[in-house]
C-alpha cells in the first residue's frame, strides 16, 4: 500500500520511519516533509491544508491511506473533505473528522465535553467581550495562578498562566476585546490552576476499540530547571516513572473510557489519536487538555517503544478491527533531546549547515526543522532535530543521547542539558 503522511516535523519523521519498516507498505510520501523524511520516503512540497493539491497527489500516486500529523488539517476538515469526494471517500484517513477535532480546536467544547461525561478536569467558565465583567468577577473567585486559554487554535501561544489578578484581568480584556490571538481568543476559557506533575497519555482508537500507548513527559521551557519561555518541547521521556500501573488504571477508568464512550454517545465517529494532557495530583489524574494528534517531541519516544507493526495498527483503525491487532511495547526507556536554533523560541536564523550526523551510531535522529540546500542538510526551523536513545534506565538513555549530541554541530546550536532532571 502507498501511504501519505501530512506534516514536516519530528513527529512525521517518526511516523515515516515506523511505516517504511512494514512489509505491507510499498511507498511513503510526506507533504511537505523534511531532510530526514527525504532520506527514506518521497517528499512533496504541498501545504497540509491545501486539500485540492493533496487530492491530486493521492490520485496520481494511488495512495490508499493518509496519516495526518498536525492539528490544523484536522480542525480544517481534511477527513470530511475526503468523505465528501467520490474519488477519495474510500481512502483511509488516520485522524478524526471536524466534529472530533473540536476536542482540540475548541477549548470551550472540550471543557463542556469533559463536564458532561464526568472526566476529571479543572473547574472553568467561558467568556466573550459580551460578558467581560462576569469574567473579571469569576477571576476574583479563583486563587493565583490564573489560567486563561484562547478557545481556538493559536499556534501553541494561546494559553497564559498569570500570578497577578490585575494582570489576568488586563490579559482577558486584551484577548476577547482586542483580539490578542485573533479570532482564536474571541472566546476565552478561564480555569483553576491544577496542581501536580504533568504527563501525557496517548490513545489510538478506531471509534469503538482503543489501545493505550506508552506514557511520556515532555519539557516545554527553554531554560534548564524549567525556566524561561515556553517552546514546542525541548525533550521527552517514556515511560514516566511516577505513572505506575495503579495510576494508569485510574487514567483508563476515569479518563479514557468516559472519553471514548462520550464520543460514541455524541455520534462522533473518531478514528485516530487522542493526546491526553494530564496532571498527576497525589496519584489522581485530571485532564489539562485534549489534542487530536500525537505530540511532538513525545512521538519521538513513544513510537520507537512500540514493537508492533504501525501500519497494522493503522489498518485496524481504518477497518475498526483495532482490538484484533498485536500491540507490544518494549520495557526499555526512551529519551529524546531536542536541538534548537539559537534564539528560539524568539527570533532565530535559518540555513545553518548541520555537521556530524554520520557519526551518530547509538541514537536515532528525528529531523524536525531541517531542509536540503545545495546537497547539504541545513536548519529551517526553531526546533531542528530530536536525538532519541534507549536504555535500561532514564540515565543510561540520556547519556547516549548526550553522547550523540556531542558529535553534531551547527552555528548557535542550543539544547537543554537537564532533560529528565526531575525524574533521575
Amino acid at each position: 500500500m502507498n501511504i501519505l503522511i501530512l506534516g514536516s516535523g519530528g513527529r512525521e519523521h517518526a511516523f515515516t520511519l515506523k511505516l517504511v519498516e512494514s512489509p505491507k507498505v510499498n511507498s511513503v510520501f510526506v507533504a511537505p516533509g523534511n531532510a530526514g523524511t527525504n532520506e527514506i520516503a518521497t517528499n512533496v512540497n504541498i501545504n497540509p491544508t491545501d486539500f485540492d493539491a493533496i487530492k491530486r497527489l493521492v490520485l496520481d500516486n494511488t495512495i490508499k491511506m493518509v496519516v495526518v500529523g498536525p492539528e490544523a488539517p484536522l480542525v480544517n476538515g481534511v477527513h470530511d473533505f475526503f468523505l465528501a469526494d467520490d474519488d477519495l471517500k474510500n481512502i483511509s484517513i488516520i485522524g478524526p473528522k471536524k466534529d472530533g477535532a473540536l476536542l482540540e480546536g475548541s477549548k470551550d467544547f472540550s471543557k463542556k465535553f469533559m463536564e458532561k461525561y464526568n472526566v476529571p478536569t479543572a473547574k472553568y467558565k467561558s467568556f466573550t467581550s459580551d460578558n467581560l465583567e462576569d469574567g473579571f468577577t469569576f477571576l476574583e473567585t479563583l486563587q493565583a495562578p490564573y489560567v486563561l486559554k484562547a478557545d481556538g487554535l493559536a499556534a501553541g501561544k494561546g494559553v497564559l498562566i498569570l500570578n497577578s489578578l490585575d494582570e489576568a484581568k488586563k490579559e482577558l480584556e486584551e484577548m476577547v476585546s482586542n483580539q490578542k490571538f485573533g479570532e482564536a481568543s474571541s472566546t476565552v476559557v478561564i480555569e483553576e490552576f491544577l496542581k501536580g506533575i504533568e504527563l501525557s497519555v496517548f490513545v489510538l482508537t478506531d471509534g469503538k476499540n482503543y489501545k493505550i500507548l506508552p506514557s511520556a513527559k515532555d519539557y516545554k521551557r527553554i531554560g534548564e530547571g524549567d525556566v524561561g519561555l515556553n517552546t514546542g518541547g525541548m525533550g521527552a521521556i517514556s515511560p514516566v516513572p511516577f505513572a505506575d500501573d495503579n495510576f494508569l488504571n485510574k487514567v483508563e477508568e476515569l479518563v479514557v473510557k468516559p472519553t471514548i464512550e462520550g464520543l460514541q454517545r455524541e455520534g462522533i465517529d473518531y478514528k485516530g489519536f487522542i493526546f491526553i494532557g494530564l496532571m498527576n495530583d497525589n496519584g489522581n489524574p485530571s485532564v489539562v487538555e485534549y489534542n487530536v494528534r500525537m505530540g511532538d517531541p513525545e512521538t519521538e519516544v513513544v513510537l520507537p517503544r512500540i514493537e508492533s507493526d504501525l501500519f497494522e495498527l493503522f489498518d485496524g483503525v481504518a477497518n475498526q478491527t483495532l482490538n484484533e491487532k498485536s500491540f507490544v511495547v518494549t520495557k526499555q526507556t526512551a529519551t529524546t533531546v531536542m536541538l534548537v536554533s539559537g534564539g528560539y523560541p524568539e527570533a532565530y536564523e535559518k540555513n545553518k549547515e548541520i555537521n556530524g550526523l554520520d557519526g551518530v551510531k547509538k541514537s536515532t535522529i528525528f529531523h524536525a526543522g531541517t531542509s536540503l540546500k545545495g546537497g547539504k542538510i541545513v536548519t529551517s526551523g526553531g526546533r531542528v532535530m530530536a536525538i532519541t536513545s534507549f536504555g535500561d534506565s532514564i540515565q543510561e538513555a540520556l547519556d547516549k543521547s548526550y553522547e550523540s549530541i556531542n558529535k553534531i554541530s551547527f552555528e548557535k546550536m542550543n539544547y537543554r542539558k537537564d532533560i529528565g532532571f526531575d525524574l533521575v
